[in-house]
């Protein structure tokens, strides 16, 4: 993922709304949301060429998602695919060694529990309540497409019901920042402007898919994915009823 846009208890119905947009380039191959094969408890899309996820949820009631942290200027890290970090958590709750990776920040944990953890700078906390907004920098880091996501999704939670619809445009647009907001992460301005948009449209890179995920306080969970990297886009969804007892899981 590139962006994650989430509202944690911060819904009197619906502790858990997440809109989050995957960017890659676009020859590296994914399969779209699905029950996986080798662990048929995951729900979620795949990397193909890893074997990792960028966000998945488990019946069990697990919930996960990674954002690249991107600064050029720190030297590159040989590690493995940071979407086997998601795998390992959906999977078995726990973190393996972070350090080998390159960087990254990961939310993770039981939905009605989660935690945010990086490996640049060391945070590892559980989530605060309320609107969060990640991409490639920290935590609600004030990137403009961060602060766009943040603001709409403040709209959406006053929403008795959030419509679908609503966290779907809020993953939609293409408006880039102005070059005076735009971070120094040691790629150059060209590039730095068409990443500044919450949906990025380049040659040979660019949002992939959009997903949104919406859990109730019964534990009554809608994903829908959105592949946007086909000629028609392709909406997979699905219904599932997550386990709602948080204390089967410790936070990090």
């Amino acid at each position: 993922m590139c962006l994650i846009a989430i509202a944690y208890h911060a819904h009197e119905r619906y502790p858990l709304i997440v809109a989050a947009n995957r960017d890659e380039f676009t020859d590296r191959p994914a399969r779209p949301l699905h029950f996986w094969d080798d662990a048929p408890e995951i729900l979620a899309g795949r990397d193909l060429k890893a074997g990792g996820t960028w966000m998945g949820v488990t019946s069990e009631g697990r919930f996960a998602a990674i954002t690249n942290h991107r600064d050029l200027r720190r030297p590159p890290k040989a590690g493995p695919s940071r979407g086997l970090l998601v795998k390992q958590v959906l999977e078995t709750g726990a973190l393996p060694d972070i350090s080998i990776h390159e960087g990254f920040n990961l939310i993770h944990g039981h939905w009605l529990r989660l935690n945010y953890v990086n490996n640049v700078d060391g945070t590892a906390i559980g989530l605060p309540e309320g609107v969060h907004g990640l991409s490639n920098a920290f935590l609600n880091t004030p990137w403009p497409k961060v602060e766009r996501a943040k603001r709409a999704m403040q709209r959406i939670v006053q929403q008795e019901v959030p419509r679908m619809e609503d966290l779907f445009e809020l993953l939609a647009s293409e408006d880039r920042a102005a070059d005076e907001e735009l971070p120094e992460t040691g790629i150059d301005r060209e590039w730095e402007r068409a990443l500044s948009a919450v949906r990025i449209k380049v040659e040979g890179y660019g949002t992939r898919c959009s997903t949104v995920l919406l859990i109730d306080r019964k534990g009554r969970a809608l994903i829908e994915e959105r592949t946007l990297d086909v000629e028609v886009p392709v909406r997979t969804s699905y219904e599932l009823d997550l386990n709602t007892d948080p204390t089967a899981f410790q936070r990090s």
